[in-house]
């Protein structure tokens, strides 16, 4: 893996001519100093949430929430229906990363069916640094559903470290609520209907003591983050491969008035693969 943006003295050499061109060019090497395997505490370095104000007004955000996602060259989002086919292993690399570093999880209910979401596992080599951060063993998953049309026998709910949430609206159905919490998950109402608002989920977790978001998706739920103006930042794979079809985009739904701009924060590249990572301007 190598770093491509922002530009440093290892991403990039001084020609004679006093421009910059590549280290790999300039060195006459095959590869360049920054193209070899990351660690995971590298990982860990680069894609650092940013510092978090204990409270409003107290110079920095409260809560970040971030978006991880996969698109093809050609816009799919995913490929017969999930998006393991157009990753790659550095790609989950770094999927593994963004976990262990967020509080939780947050996806939608369509993307925990497709996908086959399991609970969060521990990992040793994450381990000291979440101990070092204040956080527990792992990421809590927080599922966002109005219908609560879920699998309760699913090891999400009956096996996780830390009880999985239900993100759902006060209107929702009580049976299905009374189903999910015997089931031993904890439902948060984030709505004052069926459905959830996304400001009032972020609140919501804020106030569970989770101020550092991941959220995976699916299209539909990071369009209504989008939408509700809540995204701060976003870490997008661009995948080498061409799908065609008619594969959902990373977000879906209505599309807002006026779009929204995002700052390139970093780049890196790993056989073709590049890793994006946006912030809200």
């Amino acid at each position: 893996m190598r770093r491509l943006f922002p530009v440093t003295d290892e991403t990039a050499a001084k020609a004679a001519d006093g421009t910059f061109e590549d280290a790999a060019v300039a060195s006459g090497e095959p590869h360049g100093p920054g193209d070899r395997d990351w660690s995971l505490a590298e990982l860990a370095h680069a894609y650092a949430y940013p510092e978090l104000g204990p409270e409003p007004g107290s110079g920095g955000p409260v809560a970040w929430l971030r978006a991880n996602m996969v698109s093809t060259l050609d816009g799919a989002g995913q490929h017969d229906g999930r998006s393991h086919p157009i990753s790659s292993a550095a790609d989950m690399r770094i999927f593994g990363t963004l976990r262990a570093l967020a509080d939780v999880v947050v996806v939608g209910a369509e993307t925990v069916r497709q996908e086959g979401y399991r609970p969060a596992r521990e990992r040793a080599e994450f381990a000291g640094m979440r101990e070092a951060a204040g956080q527990g063993p792992v990421p809590a998953i927080a599922v966002v559903t109005a219908s609560l049309d879920l699998d309760f026998s699913l090891p999400l709910f009956t096996s996780p470290l830390v009880p999985t949430l239900i993100l759902t609206g006060a209107a929702a159905a009580p049976d299905r609520v009374a189903t999910a919490e015997k089931a031993g998950a904890r439902v948060v109402v984030a709505g004052d209907g069926v459905g959830v608002e996304p400001a009032r989920a972020v609140q919501a977790l804020v106030e569970l003591g989770h101020t550092r978001l991941l959220t995976e998706g699916g299209p539909r739920l990071l369009g209504q983050l989008v939408a509700a103006g809540v995204l701060d930042e976003l870490c997008l794979t661009v995948s080498p491969l061409l799908t065609a079809g008619d594969a959902q985009r990373i977000a879906g739904g209505p599309s807002v008035a006026v779009p929204q701009r995002y700052a390139l924060v970093s780049l890196l590249e790993e056989e073709g693969f590049l890793f994006s990572r946006y912030r809200r301007s």
